[in-house]
C-alpha cells in the first residue's frame, strides 16, 4: 500500500511540474551554509544576450579567481521572457540553483505576463548596472532633452518615439519615466516597438524622431556622427571612456529622474540565512575583484554591488515607480 501511495505522489509531482525535495547542503561547525554539490547559475534565455553573458562572466571570475570551492555552471533557460527559467527556479526550491535577472524580471509581473515577480524569490546580490540613452538623427533640431521634452509638452503627438521592446517594457517605459518627470503628457506620447532592433536604423532613416535604447546601442552611431544623444538616465556621468564621459545626464539637464538597468542574482523563495550568506559574500567577491573589473569595462558595465538588503529595498522603490507609470499608462489597473 505504501509503496502504491509513494508512486502516486511521484506521478503527481510530476504532473504538476514539481521537482522532488532535494538536499539542500549543510551548516559547518562554523554555522555556514557548504553546498553538497556544484551550483547551477540559469540565463533565462538562450545563449549570447545579457543574461547569459552576465552569467557566464560570473562565473568565469569565480572559478579564475578560485572564489568557491564547488563550481558555478551556466544553464541557459530560454522562453516565455525569462519566465520558464522563473518557474523552474520556483518549483526547484533548491538553495542550489540561482539564476541572473534585469528590470524585465518586474515588467513581465506587473503587466501580468508572469506569475512570478522579484518578490515571488530572494535578491542576493546586484552586480552590475547598464544605463539608457535617448538618441536622435545628427540633424535634428534639438541638442538637449530639455528642448525635445519642451516640444512634447506642447504636442506630445508630435515626436514618434521607438525602441527594442515591446510597449510597457523596458525601452518603452524608461523614455516614460523621464518624459513623466519633464511635464509631459504620457499617454499621449507615440511609442513604436520594433522587436528587431531596428530602432536605431528608424532614426536614421528619419521614419522616427527618438530611439530610447541602451547606452552603448547608440553609442557607435554617435561616435560616427550620424546620431546626437541628448541624455542617459544614469545618475552620474559615464566615467572611463572619453567619449561615454561626454554624454550628459537627465538629471544635469534638471530632470529628476534615472533609470538603472540593473543585472543581479536571486535565489529561491525561504532561502535561509545561512545560505543567503554564502552567495552575498562569493558576490562581493566577485564584484570587488580586478579580473571582474576587467570585464565590466569590456562591456561597457557600471559597478553596481548591493547586498541583499539594499538590493531588496532598491527593487521595492522602483517597482513603485515603474507600477505608477504602468498604471496612468492603462497597462494594469489601479
Amino acid at each position: 500500500m505504501r509503496r502504491t501511495i509513494s508512486l502516486i505522489i511521484i506521478s503527481l509531482l510530476i504532473l504538476s511540474g514539481c521537482s522532488l525535495p532535494t538536499q539542500s547542503g549543510s551548516i559547518n561547525e562554523y554555522g555556514e551554509w557548504v553546498p553538497d554539490r556544484a551550483i547551477e547559475i540559469v540565463a533565462p534565455a538562450g545563449a549570447g544576450g545579457g543574461w547569459d553573458t552576465t552569467a557566464r562572466m560570473l562565473a568565469r571570475t569565480i572559478e579564475e579567481e578560485g572564489l568557491a570551492d564547488e563550481s558555478f555552471g551556466v544553464v541557459n533557460k530560454p522562453g516565455g521572457g525569462g519566465a520558464v527559467a522563473w518557474s523552474y527556479i520556483y518549483k526547484r526550491q533548491d538553495p542550489h540553483n540561482i539564476f541572473v535577472s534585469s528590470p524585465l524580471l518586474q515588467f513581465v509581473y506587473l503587466n501580468g505576463q508572469s506569475p512570478y515577480g522579484y518578490e515571488d524569490f530572494t535578491p542576493i546580490a546586484n552586480l552590475i548596472a547598464d544605463y539608457g540613452a535617448f538618441a536622435v538623427h545628427a540633424d535634428a533640431k534639438w541638442d538637449t532633452l530639455d528642448e525635445l521634452f519642451a516640444d512634447m509638452r506642447e504636442n506630445p503627438e508630435s515626436v514618434t518615439v521607438a525602441g527594442t521592446s515591446s510597449p510597457g517594457s523596458m525601452d518603452h517605459m524608461q523614455f516614460m519615466v523621464f518624459a513623466d518627470k519633464a511635464g509631459v503628457d504620457i499617454t499621449k506620447i507615440r511609442y513604436i516597438s520594433d522587436q528587431e532592433g531596428g530602432g536605431i536604423t528608424s532614426v536614421l532613416n528619419g521614419s522616427v524622431d527618438v530611439v530610447s535604447t541602451g547606452v552603448m546601442d547608440a553609442a557607435d552611431q554617435a561616435r560616427a556622427g550620424k546620431m546626437k544623444i541628448l541624455g542617459i538616465t544614469a545618475p552620474n556621468r559615464i566615467e572611463g571612456d572619453e567619449f561615454l564621459s561626454t554624454l550628459p545626464t537627465a538629471i544635469e539637464q534638471g530632470i529628476d529622474a534615472e533609470f538603472v538597468i540593473w543585472r543581479g542574482m536571486f535565489g529561491p523563495p525561504n532561502m535561509t540565512e545561512e545560505q543567503l550568506a554564502y552567495y552575498e559574500d562569493i558576490f562581493k567577491n566577485v564584484s570587488e575583484s580586478k579580473a571582474f573589473a576587467e570585464i565590466r569595462e569590456r562591456f561597457g558595465w557600471d559597478e553596481l554591488y548591493m547586498g541583499s538588503e539594499e538590493f531588496k529595498a532598491f527593487l521595492d522603490e522602483q517597482s513603485k515607480e515603474l507600477e505608477s507609470i504602468l498604471i496612468e499608462l492603462g497597462f494594469i489597473e489601479k
